[in-house]
């Protein structure tokens, strides 16, 4: 944490005045033919953070350093109300009208949770959590330092709340922006806030705020705290209900039909999402080493929530859980799902690319396609 003297604070308050003046005349912009031509955005910004002193900590003064002690969401709210653009600064006032200088991770953490936002976006230094970290906490200095120029070091793209927690208490305290844990533990605070998801993406990849958030895999890390709903691998408990959901799309030709004995045998296999204890999606991996693939079957999602994404959900797990096995394609057989498949990322193939494992049991009568992943 930094220390804010009166030099400090009168030059980050400059610095602040400029940035401000710059963003609201980029906001300005209307000339036709422009991507602004007509916006007509507003922004607005005040005095929504109260703000109290850091304080003296282990014999250090932080002088004019501060935390949020509070934020006024209801005056945001009527801001937003009115189709306005809400700007806060690092800046926050305490009730005898002392500045004192805020890290923005404090205030845009605080902010989200005050707000109960959907979302909360850190751009960061960072490209997000490396699943080599996740996979290995305790060298995390180490691999930081390995991977960090390294375009083609792994993201984990969507962590749980839990396994973010698990992995926050296993890394040493961050000093520096390019740290696991720098962002993570203020994403980590606005889950458990309240905040749904929470995205760690890298300002240095051009258009990295609209992938992540209108593309399928996105560019950085997603954490999210599932709650009721749990997307998890499943239990022998799980048979009944994984039953009970893909018999209707077995009985109109959908799906292949299964029995009871092959889900059993076959339990391990499958990654199912549970709302409140009713399991209302489902897909099994049936991993092929000797040929580096796997196959991803009986990708089932109940018709009552079918368009919010949970099908998304269930194959990013999938995929996870492929390369995770050092597999580097992912495929599937359908009968009428091929456009579903084929935006993200699916192509179809010859069904003789089948491994000879899996092309003994095609059921050429079927003519399913076969659609091809490459997982990078």
């Amino acid at each position: 944490m930094r220390i804010t003297d009166e030099v400090a604070l009168d030059c980050a308050q400059e610095a602040a005045g400029q940035l401000r003046y710059e963003i609201e005349a980029a906001f300005s912009l209307g000339l036709p033919n422009t991507p602004m031509a007509g916006a007509a955005i507003s922004l607005i910004s005040g005095n929504f953070i109260t703000a109290r002193p850091v304080g003296i900590v282990d014999g250090v003064d932080f002088k004019h350093t501060g935390l949020v002690r509070k934020i006024d969401a209801v005056a945001i709210r009527r801001a937003i109300d009115t189709g306005s653009l809400v700007m806060l600064s690092p800046f926050g006032f305490s009730h005898t009208g002392e500045a004192f200088n805020l890290s923005m991770e404090d205030v845009a953490t605080s902010a989200a949770i005050a707000l109960q936002a959907d979302k909360l976006i850190f751009v960061t230094e960072v490209r997000g959590i490396l699943q080599a970290i996740v996979q290995d906490p305790v060298q995390a200095d180490a691999l930081e330092a390995q991977h960090h120029n390294d375009p083609d070091a792994e993201i984990d793209q969507e962590l749980a709340l839990l396994d973010a927690k698990r992995l926050l208490a296993s890394l040493p305290n961050p000093t520096e922006p390019t740290d696991t844990a720098f962002y993570l533990q203020h994403a980590v605070k606005a889950s458990e806030g309240g905040v749904e998801r929470v995205h760690i993406i890298p300002f240095k990849v051009d258009g990295a705020l609209l992938m992540e958030v209108f593309t399928h895999d996105g560019v950085g890390t997603m954490i999210v705290d599932e709650k009721l709903e749990s997307l998890r691998e499943a239990t022998p408990d799980d048979v009944g209900g994984i039953l009970q959901l893909i018999e209707p799309f077995e009985q109109d030709g959908t799906l292949v039909k299964r029995s009871r004995t092959e889900i059993e045998r076959d339990v391990a296999q499958y990654t199912v999402i549970e709302h409140d204890g009713v399991i209302f999606g489902c897909a099994a991996l049936y991993p092929y080493p000797e040929a580096g693939t796997a196959e991803m079957a009986a990708l089932t999602i109940s018709p009552s929530v079918q368009g919010q994404g949970d099908g998304e959900r269930i194959l990013k797990r999938i995929e996870q859980r492929a390369r995770a096995m050092g597999l580097q394609t992912l495929f599937v057989l359908t009968t009428r799902t091929m456009h579903w498949f084929n935006k993200r990322g699916f192509a179809p193939v010859d069904p003789d690319w089948l491994p000879e494992a899996r092309k003994r049991s095609y059921k050429w009568d079927r003519r399913s396609q076969v659609l091809v992943k490459h997982l990078k």
